[in-house]
């Protein structure tokens, strides 16, 4: 068993995890129905950890060595870092691997079953076929280019942002606050993602790794740190200080700029790019405290209170924090 860790110390994780954990909890609650792709999830699980590792060895030392604010880390950090392991090693492998890989066998088999097989990107653009990396790569453009629209419209839907004011309260970002998310937010985007992966024919396994791939370059662009690529790598790929104008503010709401999470192309093309230099404090005056500093149940609650207030009136719920109107 030392011997196949030290060989595949991935796959070797991910059959512990699914034997002393994954399997029990499926044979307790009767959902051995799951046992197939059990194993496919406890690898996610794995990557997804190791992917936090990484950010983390990366990350760190440029908040340490430039950071962008001195100050000891509050509470609210450790509140993302929960956030963070949540969404990497808890509900993305779920989502990502576990609900696509269902989702996609049971459409695709309905069309096939009437005699049309879906496409995909290698059948839309032959010359893609033999060339998996390229593929893979295309497929991450692709769905940059959907995070972009999806991002911009949860600042421009009231009720969308309301949940999305949750990423957007924190004073004090670092590399862990790119999965502070509202969970409906985050249910918002699966669905997103989901769709647009489904449509194109993204293959189940290589899904949650696009994902994981596009999360750790949105991490490093949330660190709390004076890093920029220059004039032209601030064209090529989202940087700290490219990213942290998306955070400044007043830059909440509708007013914001920057949406890209990967590559800036999409603001360049749509005018929503800013290249100024400067490294403006975080947050958004609009939100309550308890989206800020609340604890993690405290900043739910507050983002389905201030979705209920958006959609409802707040009139019906009360008028809740001063800070509210925008």
């Amino acid at each position: 068993m030392l011997r196949y860790f030290f060989q595949d110390p991935f796959n070797a994780l991910a059959g512990w995890l699914q034997s002393h954990l994954v399997l029990p909890i499926l044979y307790a609650t009767g959902g051995m129905r799951w046992e197939d792709i059990g194993f496919g999830w406890s690898l996610f699980a794995v990557y997804g950890l190791a992917q936090v590792l990484v950010t983390f060895a990366v990350c760190l030392p440029l908040e340490q060595l430039a950071p962008v604010e001195r100050r000891p880390l509050g509470r609210e950090v450790l509140t993302d870092v929960f956030y963070t392991l949540l969404s990497r090693v808890g509900l993305l492998p779920i989502v990502t691997f576990v609900l696509f890989y269902q989702v996609q066998v049971t459409v695709t088999g309905f069309f096939v079953d009437r005699g049309w097989i879906p496409p995909t990107l290698e059948t839309l653009l032959p010359g893609l076929l033999g060339h998996p990396v390229a593929t893979f790569f295309l497929y991450a453009v692709i769905l940059d280019f959907a995070d972009y629209w999806r991002h911009r419209l949860s600042h421009r839907f009231d009720w969308w942002y309301a949940l999305h004011a949750v990423h957007h309260a924190q004073r004090q970002m670092t590399f862990w606050s790119d999965d502070r998310n509202h969970l409906l937010d985050d249910f918002l985007s699966a669905l997103w993602f989901g769709a647009i992966a489904l449509a194109i024919g993204i293959p189940p396994f290589q899904f949650p790794l696009l994902v994981l791939l596009l999360r750790f370059v949105e991490s490093l662009s949330h660190a709390n740190a004076r890093v920029s690529f220059g004039w032209l790598g601030e064209r090529l790929v989202v940087s700290p200080r490219f990213h942290r104008a998306h955070h400044g503010v007043p830059a909440a709401g509708r007013q914001s700029c920057n949406y890209g999470g990967v590559l800036p192309w999409w603001d360049m093309i749509f005018g929503t790019a800013d290249f100024s230099s400067r490294y403006a404090p975080t947050g958004d005056p609009t939100a309550e405290e308890a989206m800020a500093s609340g604890s993690y149940p405290a900043q739910q609650w507050a983002g389905v209170r201030r979705l209920g207030r958006t959609l409802l009136g707040r009139k019906l719920l009360g008028q809740g924090s001063a800070g509210y109107s925008r």
